[in-house]
């Protein structure tokens, strides 16, 4: 399928056929391989544009490389299961501009913990064909039992029988976060990669990083 039509759908009903066809794709196995570069990518959006930031780091000692910042008319409106539409080309952009090329790439949002199993990690996933893993803030879909307050403590998320993520307490005392795997890396392994990109904060330091940058070219949209 031709790029542009994957991610510029004239509208829903065919944002709705990619999905099914991008889903077909997916694979959620164990890692080949140990990354050894690491993407982070956050987005936001001003008045009328995309504002996405994709960070590139060294794994697992975490030292950024390259930062791309792309700013791009919304080309997608806003339906609940479809962001991926609306953040999704603003990422693949950036991501696509970093040299070299990242081994797994981090994203603020869901993964296969969706009701169509493709929130933005596994969309981005898919056409990049990276591992990904969404690890996102709030919870989207799915039955999970609140983690105990300490750090490290997890309970799994189940969608129609299945595990589809994990909402996993990063700091103690704070609100937990809800990773599940993108494509080409399963439920454990994309815990492991946020648990080693954890530091003081509640995000994993990459997308805190990321997300950093987006919420300065944001105010800075607005302000001017």
């Amino acid at each position: 399928m031709d790029l542009n039509k994957i991610l510029y759908p004239v509208d829903l009903a065919g944002a709705r056929h990619i999905q099914e066809e991008l889903l077909s794709q997916l694979k959620i196995q164990p890692l080949q391989k140990k990354p050894s570069l690491l993407a982070a990518a956050d987005a936001t959006f001003s008045r009328e544009e995309v504002l996405a930031a994709i960070l590139l780091f060294t794994f697992p000692d975490l030292k950024l490389l390259e930062t791309q910042i792309v700013r791009q008319p919304i080309s997608f409106p806003y339906r609940p299961g479809y962001l991926s539409f609306r953040e999704g080309p603003a990422i693949l952009r950036g991501l696509s501009r970093l040299s070299p090329r990242p081994d797994l790439i981090l994203l603020d949002g869901q993964g296969i913990a969706h009701p169509k199993k493709m929130g933005l990690a596994t969309f981005v996933g898919i056409i990049a064909g990276l591992p990904s893993v969404g690890c996102a803030k709030s919870h989207l879909v799915g039955n999970y039992q609140e983690p105990g307050r300490e750090k490290g403590c997890l309970s799994p998320i189940e969608l129609k029988g299945e595990t589809v993520g994990y909402c996993f307490r990063s700091r103690t005392g704070v609100k937990p976060l809800f990773i599940s795997p993108g494509h080409l890396i399963d439920l454990e392994d994309s815990l492991k990669i946020i648990k080693a990109c954890l530091g003081p904060f509640r995000l994993p330091e990459p997308l805190r990083q990321a997300h950093q940058v987006t919420a300065k070219l944001r105010q800075a949209t607005w302000s001017s």
